[in-house]
């Protein structure tokens, strides 16, 4: 087979010429081609003991890594994630207790006292006038309790027709008065 002669068997085949089918060229080497040399350099996937890890992973930059370093990898970002994920849950809870310590420095502000005491309910001081007044009872003014009083049993025109003066005397005080002419 590597001389000019046929091998006996395939000399008994009859070959037929066929214009569809056309064998293959050889192909022409550039003139840069070089051959591989016969003994090849230490390898650059083994690690520093010389034991071979393969580099099955291959990426489209070229850049080839085994299972064991995309593991590695893997578990340096998952910790690394938790890691700014705990440090901004901490950041968030000292900005709700700084928040919440400034807004009960403003509630001690406005009432000074206020937040300090057991007692919740406010009770307003009761005004008390000088002993010369007529109408003082006890130290408090009828007028204090309005509330307490019985309204006047009146129609309601009669309810809005004070109402309405008492507006005309605001606006008579606000832009004077008008004379009617």
């Amino acid at each position: 087979m590597y001389n000019d002669r046929p091998h006996p068997l395939l000399a008994q085949i009859p070959l037929t010429v066929s214009p569809f089918i056309s064998l293959p060229s050889a192909p022409t080497l550039p003139y840069t081609y070089k051959p591989l040399p016969s003994t090849l350099p230490p390898s650059t996937t083994a690690d520093a003991n010389g034991n071979e890890r393969e580099k099955i992973v291959v990426s489209k930059s070229g850049h080839a890594a085994s299972p064991e370093d995309i593991i590695a990898s893997c578990q340096a970002l998952q910790t690394h994630i938790q890691s700014m994920q705990e440090d901004a849950e901490r950041t968030i809870r000292e900005w709700e207790s700084n928040l919440r310590e400034e807004e009960l420095a403003e509630k001690r502000r406005v009432a000074p006292g206020w937040l300090d005491r057991e007692e919740k309910i406010l009770q307003p001081a009761k005004p008390a006038l000088p002993p010369d007044d007529p109408n003082s009872t006890g130290g408090q003014s009828q007028a204090a309790n309005i509330m307490d009083q019985k309204a006047p049993a009146h129609s309601d025109t009669a309810m809005q027709q004070p109402v309405a003066s008492q507006e005309g005397d605001e606006l008579d005080r606000a832009f004077g008065s008008m004379a009617m002419r």
